[in-house]
């Protein structure tokens, strides 16, 4: 039974209808060149629009030194801008809200996305395994060059400024990327972050970058219409704290008293950001374990199925969730949630550049009906 999905919500500034989310999801289909949103993209996410429905866009660099991966788009040109002005159009004409997510991937990148440059981090401390490079071929993450003290500041500002740009792009909010190993988590952890400034060291030093993104972000489009993303037991990208509790209840405190729209917790069970199948067993639930900390919204994400979202809500440990590959295979998802159809399997193997395969080919319950003999 998923009855407690389609109750509605009111989250920050909007209410929603019901609570079945997009989660964000790289899929390395901008438009060439300059990583602009464009026409796929577009039909892509008209697909998974639903009246009152929440969409949370794929994580968009910030800057062009954000970028981490070949044939994503950015928030940081007139042209990004208009193409994602296309995007939310075509969502609200459907109903439904979307918020863009703001990523800075740090170390996470490659020079060849970089025009030679050298990615940037906390420390100089390489990620493990391999990175995508501009032709969309994979070699060793290089070691990345430790930020100064004093360039922190600008990248607070490159996100201020992206969340002014996805405010002229018709956006109803955004979502700050804090999970996967990309630059806000590679402070928040020790083992990416062995700086000996006001950003490293003690926990409230490495949460430090965190709450002054989230303050500037704030600034510019309010706290209701601002939501974060975390995974306090995430494997993604050579992240991991060893002890993630106090960190992360630290962090999450903290960010409550911001007044933020929503905090979205990726499940420990689900920790390899789409990169591998990950479903780990006898794990707590993120959202169990920080919920008390938490008075706003909260969404869940992480190996969710309809029915089992349903329950996470019915006991209280979500206010909503968040759902990533069903969702890409699924344009329909909240109908067919809603219906208790069956769902089309995905396919891995297309999750990651291309372009209309895998992307927007997927048929909804309406189509299948139609297509069957008989």
């Amino acid at each position: 039974m998923t009855e407690a999905l389609f109750s509605p919500l009111k989250l920050g500034a909007i209410t929603l209808s019901h609570r079945v989310v997009m989660a964000p999801l790289t899929r390395m289909r901008a438009a060439q060149p300059g990583n602009v949103p464009g026409e796929l993209n577009v039909e892509y996410y008209r697909q998974r629009a639903s009246q009152g429905g929440l969409i949370i866009t794929e994580g968009t660099q910030i800057s062009p030194s954000g970028q981490g991966m070949p044939a994503t788009p950015g928030i940081h040109s007139e042209a990004q801008i208009a193409g994602w002005k296309a995007v939310t159009k075509a969502i609200h004409e459907k109903g439904g809200f979307v918020f863009l997510q703001l990523w800075h991937v740090g170390r996470i990148s490659h020079s060849s996305l970089l025009n030679g440059r050298l990615p940037v981090a906390p420390s100089a401390i390489p990620a493990p395994g391999n990175a995508f490079t501009a032709t969309f071929d994979r070699a060793p993450f290089e070691t990345p060059r430790a930020l100064e003290t004093h360039e922190i500041a600008s990248i607070v500002e490159d996100y201020a400024r992206a969340a002014l740009s996805a405010q002229r792009a018709g956006f109803d909010g955004v979502e700050i990327h804090g999970a996967n190993g990309y630059l806000l988590e590679q402070f928040l952890q020790r083992r990416s972050n062995q700086r000996t400034d006001a950003y490293g060291g003690s926990i409230e030093n490495r949460s430090r970058l965190v709450l002054e993104v989230a303050h500037a972000v704030s600034a510019v489009f309010g706290a209701d219409r601002v939501g974060i993303r975390l995974s306090p037991f995430g494997v993604a990208n050579g992240s991991g704290e060893d002890d993630p509790l106090p960190l992360y209840t630290y962090l999450i405190e903290r960010l409550a008293g911001l007044g933020l729209a929503y905090l979205h917790l990726i499940e420990p069970r689900a920790s390899g950001a789409g990169q591998a199948e990950v479903d780990h067993q006898n794990v707590p639930f993120s959202s169990e374990l920080f919920r008390p900390y938490w008075p706003n919204v909260l969404i869940a994400a992480g190996n969710y199925q309809p029915g089992t979202a349903a329950a996470a809500i019915d006991e209280a440990r979500a206010d909503a969730v968040a759902f990533g590959r069903l969702f890409i295979a699924n344009p329909d998802l909240p109908e067919r949630a809603r219906r208790g159809l069956g769902l089309n399997p995905y396919n891995r193997a297309t999750f990651y550049g291309g372009g209309a395969e895998g992307y927007v080919d997927y048929p909804t319950c309406e189509a299948s009906v139609q297509t069957e003999p008989g």
